[in-house]
C-alpha cells in the first residue's frame, strides 16, 4: 500500500519537482493542497488544480483561509499597529503561518503519514513550516526534497524535462507572492543593499493621478466601512480599500530584516490597504486611548509581530497578548479621514465620540477648564520632588 503524503503545492517549479519526485521516485500517494489567503482568483486556483493532476497527484484540495487568516491573525496586526522594523506589515510571514497550520490540519484530517513542502535551505519558510508541523502533527514525518537533495534550479529543470513535464521554465524576473495582507516582490535588486526596485517591477502600476479623499470607519479597532459603504466582514473592506488605493502606488517599500536563520534579507512589497489601515487605526488610537494603554500596546505588539514573523504563532503567550490587544479596542471606534495622492497618502484627522481631545476639558497650549494655575504649581512641585531630592543629595551629578 502506498504511503500517503500531503504536499504544500503552489504549481511552481519547486512544488512541481516535489510532485514528480514523490510519486515516481518514492512511489507515494500525493495529496496536494493549496492554501488561499486572499491572493488567488478562481481562475488561478483552477489552473493550479489542473497542473497538479498533470503531475500525478491522487487528489488536490483548496483551503480558503482568507477569513480565518484575518480572524486569527491579521486583526491583531491591526490592533497592534504592527510594522516590523517600522516598515513591513508582515505580509508573507503571517501568511505562511496560516498556510502551514491549514496544511497540518488537513494532514490530520486525511490521516497522512507524511507532509512535504518545497522550501530550500536558504530562507525563513523552511523553519516556519517545519516547526508548525512538528507542533501540530508531531507524528507525521516531514519531507523536503529540494532542501534534502540540495538541488539547483537547473537540476530541477533537467529532472522535470526528463520526466516529460512541460511548463514555462523561464525564471520570472521578479518573484511575486500575493495575499490579502500585501504582495511581496523579490528580484536582483533586493539581493543588493543599495538598489531599489524599478517602476515596472511593481505588480500594480500607478494609474491614478487625481487627489482622492476617503472616510474610513472603524468599530472596536476593525475597518467596517469606506465612504459610508458597510462591509459584512473586514476582509471585504480590506479588498475594497486595496482596489481604491493600490493604483496610487502607496504602500510600496523595501523591508530590510533579520531572518530566522541569522542572515539579513531585503524584500520589496506593495501593501496599500494594510499600511493605510494601520496608520489610520493608530491615529484613531492616539485620540481615544490613554498614554499607558498606548505605551504597553507598543511594547507587546512589537514582541507579537517578531514572534509571529519567526513562526511562533502557536506559543500560548500569543493568545495572552491577543486577549490584551482585543481588550484595548473597546473604545477604538470612529471615522478617520485619509487623503490619497500618487505615491503618498496622509491621515487628515478623526471623528469619534470617544475622542479624549474633547475641548470640554481644555485646549492644548491655550486654556484649560479642569484646573487652576495654582493646581499646576503644586502638581509640578510634587511630580519632580524625588528627582529634586536626588540632586540635593548628589550635587556632583548635576
Amino acid at each position: 500500500m502506498k504511503k500517503k503524503v500531503v504536499l504544500a503545492y503552489s504549481g511552481g517549479l519547486d512544488t512541481s519537482f516535489c510532485c514528480i519526485y514523490l510519486t515516481r521516485d518514492l512511489g507515494m500517494e500525493v495529496h496536494s493542497v493549496i492554501v488561499n489567503t486572499g491572493g488567488f482568483s478562481d481562475e488561478e486556483l483552477k489552473s493550479v488544480e489542473q497542473r497538479a493532476f498533470k503531475m500525478g497527484v491522487t487528489s488536490h484540495h483548496v483551503v480558503d483561509e482568507t477569513t480565518n487568516f484575518y480572524d486569527s491573525c491579521v486583526r491583531y496586526l491591526v490592533y497592534g499597529n504592527v510594522l516590523k522594523n517600522n516598515t513591513y506589515p508582515l505580509s508573507v510571514s503571517a501568511e505562511r503561518v496560516s498556510q502551514a497550520t491549514a496544511i497540518a490540519n488537513y494532514a490530520k484530517e486525511i490521516g497522512a503519514e507524511y507532509v512535504a513542502h518545497g522550501s530550500t535551505g536558504a530562507g525563513n519558510d523552511q523553519v516556519r513550516f517545519d516547526m508548525i508541523f512538528n507542533i501540530l502533527v508531531p507524528d507525521v514525518k516531514i519531507l523536503t526534497p529540494i532542501r534534502d537533495l540540495k538541488l539547483s534550479r537547473e537540476e530541477e529543470i533537467e529532472y522535470l524535462k526528463k520526466h516529460g513535464v512541460e511548463m514555462n521554465f523561464e525564471k520570472a524576473k521578479y518573484s511575486i507572492n500575493k495575499g490579502i495582507w500585501g504582495t511581496s516582490v523579490g528580484g536582483k535588486e533586493t539581493l543588493t543593499s543599495n538598489l531599489g526596485l524599478p517602476e515596472d517591477a511593481w505588480p500594480t502600476q500607478v494609474t491614478e493621478t487625481e487627489e482622492k479623499n476617503l472616510e474610513l470607519t472603524f468599530e472596536k479597532g476593525e475597518l467596517v466601512a469606506i465612504d459610508g459603504q458597510q462591509y459584512d466582514h473586514p476582509t471585504k473592506a480590506i479588498q475594497a480599500l486595496q482596489a481604491i488605493a493600490q493604483p496610487y502606488g502607496v504602500g510600496r517599500d523595501i523591508h530590510v530584516g533579520d531572518t530566522i536563520i541569522g542572515i539579513k534579507g531585503r524584500v520589496g512589497f506593495e501593501a496599500a490597504a494594510p499600511v493605510i489601515i494601520i496608520k489610520a487605526h493608530h491615529t484613531l488610537e492616539k485620540h481615544v486611548l490613554t498614554k499607558w494603554q498606548l505605551t504597553w500596546k507598543d511594547q507587546l505588539a512589537t514582541f507579537y509581530g517578531n514572534w509571529l514573523h519567526e513562526g511562533q504563532f502557536h506559543d500560548p503567550i500569543m493568545r495572552n497578548m491577543e486577549a490584551f490587544l482585543t481588550d484595548t479596542q473597546k473604545t477604538v471606534s470612529g471615522k478617520v479621514y485619509v487623503q490619497l495622492n500618487p505615491y503618498r497618502f496622509n491621515v487628515v484627522g478623526i471623528e469619534s465620540d470617544r475622542d479624549l481631545m474633547s475641548n470640554k476639558f481644555g485646549s492644548y497650549g491655550e486654556m484649560n477648564n479642569a484646573w487652576s494655575g495654582e493646581d499646576v504649581k503644586g502638581f509640578s512641585k510634587i511630580f519632580g520632588n524625588q528627582v529634586m531630592i536626588y540632586h540635593k543629595v548628589n550635587p556632583q551629578t548635576s
